[in-house]
Protein backbone atom coordinates (compact mmCIF):
# COMPACT_ATOMS: atom_id res chain seq x y z
CA UNK A 1 0.00 0.00 0.00
CA UNK A 2 3.02 2.30 0.26
CA UNK A 3 2.02 3.74 3.64
CA UNK A 4 1.23 2.10 6.94
CA UNK A 5 -2.08 0.27 7.07
CA UNK A 6 -4.59 2.21 9.16
CA UNK A 7 -6.36 -0.30 11.41
CA UNK A 8 -9.60 0.32 13.26
CA UNK A 9 -10.60 -2.16 15.98
CA UNK A 10 -13.85 -3.08 17.70
CA UNK A 11 -13.79 -4.97 21.01
CA UNK A 12 -16.19 -6.05 23.74
CA UNK A 13 -13.96 -7.33 26.55
CA UNK A 14 -10.38 -7.72 27.69
CA UNK A 15 -8.80 -7.06 24.31
CA UNK A 16 -6.05 -9.70 24.30
CA UNK A 17 -6.19 -9.94 20.51
CA UNK A 18 -6.13 -6.16 20.39
CA UNK A 19 -2.96 -6.27 22.50
CA UNK A 20 -1.38 -8.76 20.09
CA UNK A 21 -2.17 -6.39 17.21
CA UNK A 22 -0.85 -3.33 19.06
CA UNK A 23 2.35 -5.19 19.93
CA UNK A 24 2.81 -6.43 16.35
CA UNK A 25 2.43 -2.88 15.05
CA UNK A 26 4.97 -1.60 17.59
CA UNK A 27 7.41 -4.39 16.68
CA UNK A 28 7.00 -3.87 12.94
CA UNK A 29 5.58 -7.33 12.20
CA UNK A 30 2.43 -5.53 11.08
CA UNK A 31 3.21 -2.65 8.76
CA UNK A 32 0.40 -0.61 10.24
CA UNK A 33 -0.98 1.33 13.17
CA UNK A 34 -4.20 1.18 15.14
CA UNK A 35 -6.09 4.45 14.62
CA UNK A 36 -9.10 3.82 16.89
CA UNK A 37 -10.62 1.29 19.27
CA UNK A 38 -14.40 1.21 19.67
CA UNK A 39 -16.57 -0.94 21.90
CA UNK A 40 -20.17 -1.79 22.71
CA UNK A 41 -19.24 -2.18 26.39
CA UNK A 42 -18.30 0.87 28.48
CA UNK A 43 -16.55 -1.43 30.96
CA UNK A 44 -14.36 -3.25 28.41
CA UNK A 45 -10.88 -3.69 29.84
CA UNK A 46 -9.43 -3.45 26.37
CA UNK A 47 -10.11 0.30 26.41
CA UNK A 48 -7.26 0.72 28.87
CA UNK A 49 -4.93 -1.20 26.55
CA UNK A 50 -5.76 1.27 23.80
CA UNK A 51 -5.24 4.27 26.05
CA UNK A 52 -1.81 3.01 27.11
CA UNK A 53 -0.88 3.08 23.43
CA UNK A 54 -2.45 6.54 23.02
CA UNK A 55 -5.07 5.20 20.61
CA UNK A 56 -8.40 7.12 20.48
CA UNK A 57 -11.37 5.21 21.91
CA UNK A 58 -15.15 5.47 21.84
CA UNK A 59 -18.14 3.60 23.26
CA UNK A 60 -21.54 2.82 21.75
CA UNK A 61 -23.50 1.26 24.61
CA UNK A 62 -25.56 -1.46 22.88
CA UNK A 63 -27.08 -2.74 26.13
CA UNK A 64 -28.42 0.68 27.07
CA UNK A 65 -29.82 1.25 23.59
CA UNK A 66 -31.55 -2.16 23.56
CA UNK A 67 -32.98 -1.41 27.01
CA UNK A 68 -34.29 1.94 25.78
CA UNK A 69 -35.99 0.19 22.85
CA UNK A 70 -37.74 -2.28 25.14
CA UNK A 71 -39.04 0.58 27.26
CA UNK A 72 -39.94 3.00 24.48
CA UNK A 73 -39.30 1.85 20.89
CA UNK A 74 -40.03 5.29 19.49
CA UNK A 75 -37.11 6.73 21.46
CA UNK A 76 -34.56 4.75 19.45
CA UNK A 77 -34.23 6.59 16.16
CA UNK A 78 -33.15 4.94 12.94
CA UNK A 79 -30.84 6.72 10.49
CA UNK A 80 -32.80 8.14 7.55
CA UNK A 81 -31.09 5.82 5.05
CA UNK A 82 -32.08 2.60 6.86
CA UNK A 83 -34.61 0.37 5.08
CA UNK A 84 -35.51 -2.41 7.52
CA UNK A 85 -37.55 -4.35 4.97
CA UNK A 86 -34.60 -4.48 2.58
CA UNK A 87 -32.21 -5.40 5.40
CA UNK A 88 -34.55 -8.17 6.57
CA UNK A 89 -34.46 -9.69 3.08
CA UNK A 90 -30.65 -9.57 2.87
CA UNK A 91 -29.60 -10.54 6.39
CA UNK A 92 -28.87 -14.17 7.25
CA UNK A 93 -28.22 -13.83 10.98
CA UNK A 94 -31.78 -14.87 11.80
CA UNK A 95 -33.48 -17.67 9.86
CA UNK A 96 -35.92 -16.78 7.10
CA UNK A 97 -38.75 -18.42 9.07
CA UNK A 98 -38.18 -16.33 12.18
CA UNK A 99 -40.97 -14.15 13.51
CA UNK A 100 -40.95 -10.98 11.34
CA UNK A 101 -41.52 -8.84 14.43
CA UNK A 102 -38.45 -10.40 16.06
CA UNK A 103 -36.35 -9.72 12.96
CA UNK A 104 -37.56 -6.13 12.88
CA UNK A 105 -36.77 -5.58 16.58
CA UNK A 106 -33.30 -7.03 16.10
CA UNK A 107 -32.55 -4.92 13.05
CA UNK A 108 -33.97 -1.73 14.56
CA UNK A 109 -31.73 -1.82 17.63
CA UNK A 110 -28.62 -3.05 15.78
CA UNK A 111 -28.90 -0.53 12.97
CA UNK A 112 -29.38 2.33 15.43
CA UNK A 113 -26.24 1.20 17.26
CA UNK A 114 -24.33 0.68 14.01
CA UNK A 115 -25.18 4.19 12.84
CA UNK A 116 -23.62 5.48 16.05
CA UNK A 117 -20.55 3.29 15.47
CA UNK A 118 -20.18 4.61 11.93
CA UNK A 119 -20.51 8.19 13.12
CA UNK A 120 -17.75 7.68 15.70
CA UNK A 121 -15.53 5.87 13.20
CA UNK A 122 -15.89 8.70 10.66
CA UNK A 123 -13.47 10.81 12.69
CA UNK A 124 -10.71 8.21 12.16
CA UNK A 125 -10.06 7.23 8.51
CA UNK A 126 -9.05 3.56 8.28
CA UNK A 127 -8.15 0.92 5.72
CA UNK A 128 -9.10 -2.25 7.62
CA UNK A 129 -11.54 -2.87 10.47
CA UNK A 130 -10.64 -5.77 12.76
CA UNK A 131 -13.10 -7.37 15.17
CA UNK A 132 -10.99 -8.32 18.19
CA UNK A 133 -13.51 -10.03 20.43
CA UNK A 134 -16.44 -7.82 19.35
CA UNK A 135 -19.45 -9.81 20.52
CA UNK A 136 -22.13 -8.19 18.36
CA UNK A 137 -23.28 -9.42 14.98
CA UNK A 138 -23.10 -6.83 12.21
CA UNK A 139 -25.99 -6.23 9.82
CA UNK A 140 -25.81 -5.46 6.08
CA UNK A 141 -26.40 -1.80 6.98
CA UNK A 142 -22.98 -1.56 8.64
CA UNK A 143 -21.15 -4.00 6.39
CA UNK A 144 -22.15 -2.23 3.16
CA UNK A 145 -20.96 1.12 4.50
CA UNK A 146 -17.53 -0.24 5.36
CA UNK A 147 -17.13 -2.58 2.38
CA UNK A 148 -17.50 0.15 -0.21
CA UNK A 149 -15.57 -1.86 -2.84
CA UNK A 150 -17.19 -5.30 -3.37
CA UNK A 151 -13.87 -6.72 -4.56
CA UNK A 152 -11.99 -5.69 -1.41
CA UNK A 153 -13.61 -6.60 1.93
CA UNK A 154 -12.47 -4.41 4.82
CA UNK A 155 -13.85 -6.22 7.90
CA UNK A 156 -11.79 -9.05 9.40
CA UNK A 157 -12.72 -11.27 12.33
CA UNK A 158 -11.08 -13.99 14.40
CA UNK A 159 -13.23 -16.90 15.54
CA UNK A 160 -12.41 -19.44 18.28
CA UNK A 161 -13.02 -22.61 16.24
CA UNK A 162 -12.12 -24.22 12.95
CA UNK A 163 -14.93 -22.88 10.78
CA UNK A 164 -17.32 -23.90 9.39
CA UNK A 165 -17.57 -26.01 12.56
CA UNK A 166 -18.88 -24.33 15.72
CA UNK A 167 -19.92 -20.81 14.70
CA UNK A 168 -21.28 -18.56 17.43
CA UNK A 169 -19.97 -17.03 20.61
CA UNK A 170 -18.42 -20.04 22.38
CA UNK A 171 -16.35 -21.88 19.79
CA UNK A 172 -13.83 -23.37 22.21
CA UNK A 173 -16.54 -24.49 24.61
CA UNK A 174 -18.55 -26.01 21.78
CA UNK A 175 -15.43 -27.80 20.48
CA UNK A 176 -14.72 -29.23 23.94
CA UNK A 177 -18.28 -30.35 24.64
CA UNK A 178 -18.61 -32.03 21.24
CA UNK A 179 -15.61 -34.20 21.99
CA UNK A 180 -13.59 -33.02 18.98
CA UNK A 181 -9.99 -34.27 18.79
CA UNK A 182 -8.71 -31.12 17.08
CA UNK A 183 -9.50 -27.48 17.89
CA UNK A 184 -8.30 -24.23 16.48
CA UNK A 185 -9.07 -20.71 15.36
CA UNK A 186 -10.05 -19.04 12.09
CA UNK A 187 -9.48 -15.59 10.63
CA UNK A 188 -12.10 -14.64 8.06
CA UNK A 189 -13.73 -11.73 6.32
CA UNK A 190 -17.22 -10.77 7.50
CA UNK A 191 -20.29 -11.39 5.37
CA UNK A 192 -24.02 -11.17 6.12
CA UNK A 193 -24.12 -14.42 8.10
CA UNK A 194 -22.78 -15.51 11.48
CA UNK A 195 -19.10 -16.51 11.11
CA UNK A 196 -19.77 -17.55 7.51
CA UNK A 197 -17.45 -15.25 5.56
CA UNK A 198 -14.51 -16.39 3.40
CA UNK A 199 -11.62 -17.87 5.37
CA UNK A 200 -8.22 -16.16 5.34
CA UNK A 201 -6.24 -18.41 7.68
CA UNK A 202 -6.61 -21.18 10.23
CA UNK A 203 -4.41 -22.78 12.85
CA UNK A 204 -5.12 -26.01 14.70
CA UNK A 205 -4.06 -27.82 17.87
CA UNK A 206 -4.53 -31.38 19.10
CA UNK A 207 -6.94 -31.98 21.98
CA UNK A 208 -5.53 -34.45 24.50
CA UNK A 209 -7.61 -36.79 26.64
CA UNK A 210 -6.80 -34.84 29.80
CA UNK A 211 -7.40 -31.36 28.35
CA UNK A 212 -9.93 -29.21 30.17
CA UNK A 213 -12.10 -26.58 28.54
CA UNK A 214 -9.87 -23.90 30.05
CA UNK A 215 -6.72 -25.53 28.66
CA UNK A 216 -8.31 -25.77 25.22
CA UNK A 217 -9.25 -22.11 25.43
CA UNK A 218 -5.68 -21.13 26.30
CA UNK A 219 -4.24 -23.25 23.49
CA UNK A 220 -6.55 -21.45 21.11
CA UNK A 221 -5.72 -17.99 22.39
CA UNK A 222 -2.00 -18.65 22.04
CA UNK A 223 -2.60 -19.41 18.36
CA UNK A 224 -4.98 -16.46 17.88
CA UNK A 225 -2.29 -14.03 19.01
CA UNK A 226 0.01 -15.42 16.32
CA UNK A 227 -2.27 -15.82 13.33
CA UNK A 228 -4.33 -12.61 13.56
CA UNK A 229 -1.31 -10.32 13.12
CA UNK A 230 -0.09 -12.58 10.28
CA UNK A 231 -3.37 -12.20 8.39
CA UNK A 232 -3.48 -8.45 8.99
CA UNK A 233 0.04 -8.18 7.57
CA UNK A 234 -1.06 -10.08 4.46
CA UNK A 235 -3.78 -7.46 4.05
CA UNK A 236 -1.19 -4.70 4.53
CA UNK A 237 0.89 -6.31 1.77
CA UNK A 238 -2.19 -6.41 -0.52
CA UNK A 239 -1.83 -10.18 -0.88
CA UNK A 240 -5.45 -11.18 -0.26
CA UNK A 241 -7.98 -11.65 -3.05
CA UNK A 242 -11.57 -12.85 -2.80
CA UNK A 243 -12.76 -15.03 -5.66
CA UNK A 244 -15.96 -16.99 -6.25
CA UNK A 245 -15.35 -20.63 -7.03
CA UNK A 246 -17.99 -22.82 -8.67
CA UNK A 247 -18.06 -26.56 -8.09
CA UNK A 248 -20.23 -28.88 -10.16
CA UNK A 249 -21.49 -31.64 -7.92
CA UNK A 250 -22.72 -35.13 -8.81
CA UNK A 251 -26.29 -35.35 -10.11
CA UNK A 252 -26.17 -31.80 -11.50
CA UNK A 253 -25.77 -29.81 -8.29
CA UNK A 254 -23.76 -26.58 -8.27
CA UNK A 255 -21.97 -25.13 -5.24
CA UNK A 256 -20.59 -21.61 -5.25
CA UNK A 257 -18.41 -20.20 -2.52
CA UNK A 258 -16.38 -17.02 -2.03
CA UNK A 259 -12.84 -17.97 -1.01
CA UNK A 260 -9.72 -16.00 -0.14
CA UNK A 261 -6.72 -16.49 -2.40
CA UNK A 262 -3.34 -15.59 -0.89
CA UNK A 263 -0.80 -14.23 -3.35
CA UNK A 264 2.71 -15.56 -2.83
CA UNK A 265 3.96 -18.71 -1.16
CA UNK A 266 3.37 -18.14 2.54
CA UNK A 267 -0.03 -19.15 3.90
CA UNK A 268 -1.17 -18.11 7.39
CA UNK A 269 -1.00 -20.97 9.82
CA UNK A 270 2.05 -22.57 8.17
CA UNK A 271 5.62 -22.37 9.33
Amino acid sequence: MGTKLRIGALISGGGTNLQAILDACAQGTIDGRVVFVGTDNPHANGLERARRHEVPTFVVDYARLIGDYRTDPASVKLPPDADLDDLARRQSLLPAGADPARIRRFLHTRVAAEAALLAAMAAHPFDLLVLAGFMRNLTPYFIDRVNTDPAKPRIMNIHPALLPAFPGTDGYGDTFRYGAKVGGCTVHFIDYGEDSGPIIGQRAFAIQADDTEERIRQKGLDLEWQIYPECIQLYAEDRLRVAVRTHHLPHGGVYRRAVVEILGEKTPGTR
